[in-house]
């Protein structure tokens, strides 16, 4: 027998009902926020993601699915799902368009790490992403769209905020960080290390739980941010606090990827364990001209909807549909046309073994439908079929023109 892959899943029945649930509830209220659908490729080239993501960051320097193809290209399974929603608003020319854009998109990701509950190689995301908004409302109408679609799917939450600055906050920070970590060096774990020449700012992202506790002392860029960068956490957190939205300003919430500037956020959820972020997002104002765009703020979330399948609350199943059967074998064939007549309005079973009655309820019950419709040698001869209203428990005899 040939198993999956390690850390990849088949989506069962009953997960997959799960799965298109969130997906359909989430893309709903996407699109009540003016958010319109865009799918990218799954294979990208890997220079995209070095770009964006970042040579320091775990994703690029462990995680990713890179190869060479048969054309010579240096290319990858696509890690997560905003640098190649950018490429695609910069190669379409959307930057350079005075409206303002949209975009959700959901599909599967890739990532070569150790799999753990809620956590898979290839794994899945529900993502949004606004170009072309710089003010701070539009960071708050995002938080705003998640915890409603959170709400959507009976999923608790506590909210995690921080601000990683700007290029004119950013530089000095950075400076008085490689200080404090240059004088805790020798205590830190080898990728601390490497990251302090690299990039600082991600040792503060460590999981590492020695770093951790060493870091609690450590600069905090909330406490250094220019006057802007200020301002707009300011007014961020009042317009959390106004609307009764609970959160908690979290100084090392960096998140694992190097274009976040200005707000971060996370979701987290303490029902999943260890890893316990459901949704994380946060600024990007310098990313699509990083990618070869006209400058242009951009703001976005992503949902890791294997994070929430167990914590979703599906909705009460109803009864749908019709099931058709026969009790005699000459009715068979006659199931068909009604078929194909009633599946162009609703679900339709058809059983092609001859059964008794209670054979039929069964099955009827089996499919969860709501209306059971049997044909028999008496309504063979008559032209009719016997419909049961399985919800009402109303049974009735009809010609078959008339159902």
């Amino acid at each position: 027998m040939i198993n999956p892959l390690r850390g990849m899943k088949d989506l069962t029945f009953e997960e997959s009902q799960r799965f298109n649930f969130i997906i359909k509830t989430a893309s709903t209220i996407a699109k009540r926020y003016g958010y319109g659908y865009i799918e990218t490729p799954i294979l990208e080239e890997t220079a995209l993601f070095k770009r964006s993501v970042g040579d320091s960051s775990d994703i690029v320097s462990k995680e990713m699915y890179q190869f060479e193809d048969k054309g010579g290209n240096d290319v990858c399974m696509r890690p997560e799902g905003t640098a190649g929603v950018v490429r695609s608003f910069v190669h379409a020319k959307l930057d350079r368009q005075p409206v303002k854009q949209k975009f959700y998109y959901y599909g599967p990701m890739f990532r070569y790490e150790r799999p753990q509950k809620g956590r898979l190689r290839e794994f899945h995301q529900f993502g949004c992403e606004s170009f072309g908004e710089a003010s701070v409302y539009e960071d708050f109408t995002l938080i705003t769209m998640i915890g409603q679609i959170f709400e959507a799917l009976g999923i608790g939450f506590d909210l995690q905020i921080n601000s990683l600055g700007c290029p004119s906050c950013m530089p000095p920070y950075k400076k008085n960080l490689v200080g404090f970590l240059t004088e805790i060096k020798e205590a830190l774990c080898e990728d601390c290390n490497r990251r302090i020449d690299t990039n600082p700012i991600r040792v503060l992202d460590c999981k590492n739980k020695t770093c951790q506790s060493l870091l609690t002392n450590s600069p905090k860029l909330i406490d250094n941010l220019c006057d802007e960068c200020d301002m707009d956490f300011t007014k961020l957190t009042t317009l959390l606090d106004n609307a009764g939205i609970h959160y908690k300003i979290d100084t090392n919430l960096v998140r694992g990827l190097d274009y976040y500037n200005k707000t971060a956020f996370e979701f987290v959820s303490n029902d999943i364990g260890s890893q316990s972020a459901i949704a994380g997002g946060g600024r990007y104002d310098k990313l699509v001209e990083f990618l070869d765009g006209k400058p242009t703020p951009a703001v976005g979330f992503a949902i890791g909807i294997e994070r929430i399948m167990e914590l979703v609350q599906m909705p009460e199943e109803t009864r749908e549909g019709i099931y058709l059967g026969a009790m005699a074998e000459d009715a068979v064939e006659k199931l068909f046309a009604i078929a194909a007549t009633k599946r162009k309005e609703t679900k339709v079973t058809v059983e092609y073994n001859t059964k008794g009655f209670k054979s039929h309820m069964k099955g009827a019950d089996k499919v969860n439908a709501r209306y059971a419709v049997l044909i028999g040698e008496d309504e063979l001869a008559n032209g009719t079929v016997w419909v049961k209203d399985l919800e009402s428990k109303e049974e009735k005899t009809i010609t078959v023109e008339a159902f």
